[in-house]
């Protein structure tokens, strides 16, 4: 999301709502309204240290019926557990967007685990720590307009993110550590663990897929995320992608991820939504890419991920 941009936009309010991806029923809801930093009483610190050299505290604001996160210098992990008569055994560890810079908590974060918990996966929110903004409202807003002043940003050179998130990914494979030494507690099986990331968490997902080393996700899933070719390891796991064809940002840089997990004889499916924008997320939208969760979970029954496993014990979030 840091790299150099191409195209203008006239104004801060297109920049955000480009930035948020949100219908014009939700655009009289653009301010940035700050808000308390929320109780997080089930957030686990992931004990990856605080984020070198930062100044400013976390904060939070609502936008768009929704929260965010940022300046997150301490990185944690939510759990959000399905009822154990309908847990699955399966796992995956949420990464919400926000370009390094906010994380879209609820829209990206919160309302996917809910969902995935329904459907008897243990899903578990990822907080991971950000690039820091001004503390100020103003500040941030001006921070945000420089970001995407210039347009979409060119394609993303996999390797260059990679070594620029190295926070994000330590706080990754944490997370991964953390859901595989507590698996028996929470009914998770260590061997169908996955990771579903949006936007800049898609980035995140990708990163830690490639160089995460121990984390080793069962499956992956890049909601609105660049699509720039890679290098695809022979294990590499089974990869579901949806974006949107009017995405501002990664729609039309091409198809090189789709074709780089192909061409190493990996599983890949991919929905190219005709309308949705970037960062449609959870939001309900008269668009077809509102389907992308109901495919995902169908996606995720075809590889026999809906399927249950032995019941593990009493289940606890602390």
């Amino acid at each position: 999301m840091a790299a150099p941009l191409r195209r203008r936009y006239p104004s801060l309010l297109a920049t955000l709502l480009l930035f948020a991806g949100v219908t014009p029923a939700l655009a009289q809801h653009d301010a940035m309204e700050p808000i308390p930093v929320p109780s997080q009483p089930e957030a686990i610190d992931l004990r990856t240290g605080t984020l070198p050299g930062a100044a400013t505290a976390e904060s939070w604001h609502r936008q768009y019926e929704r929260v965010f996160a940022r300046n997150v210098t301490d990185a944690t992990l939510t759990p959000f557990l399905p009822d154990p008569a309908m847990a699955t055994g399966t796992a995956v560890i949420v990464a919400p967007g926000g370009g390094f810079r906010t994380l879209s908590m609820e829209n990206e974060g919160w309302d996917v685990a809910r969902a995935l918990a329904a459907q008897g996966v243990a899903a578990f929110v990822l907080k991971y720590r950000l690039n820091q903004t001004p503390a100020d409202m103003d500040g941030f807003a001006a921070s945000m307009q420089a970001m995407f002043a210039q347009g979409a940003p060119r394609r993303p050179d996999p390797a260059e993110t990679i070594a620029e998130l190295e926070p994000q990914l330590a706080d990754a494979r944490a997370a991964f550590a953390l859901v595989r030494a507590r698996a028996e507690e929470w009914r998770v099986d260590p061997d169908r663990i996955g990771m579903l990331g949006f936007s800049a968490g898609a980035m995140l997902t990708l990163a830690t897929t490639l160089a995460g080393e121990d984390a080793r996700p069962a499956f992956i899933g890049n909601i609105y995320g660049p699509l720039s070719a890679v290098e695809v390891p022979a294990d590499a796991p089974p990869l579901f992608i949806a974006i949107a064809a009017d995405d501002g940002l990664f729609a039309d840089s091409g198809f090189g991820l789709v074709e780089s997990w192909r061409a190493a004889g990996r599983p890949v499916e991919f929905h190219f939504y005709e309308q949705g924008g970037h960062g449609f997320g959870m939001y309900q939208k008269p668009t077809t890419s509102t389907g992308w969760f109901d495919a995902f979970s169908r996606w995720m029954a075809m590889h026999g991920l809906m399927q249950r496993t032995a019941d593990a014990g009493p289940v606890s979030v602390r």
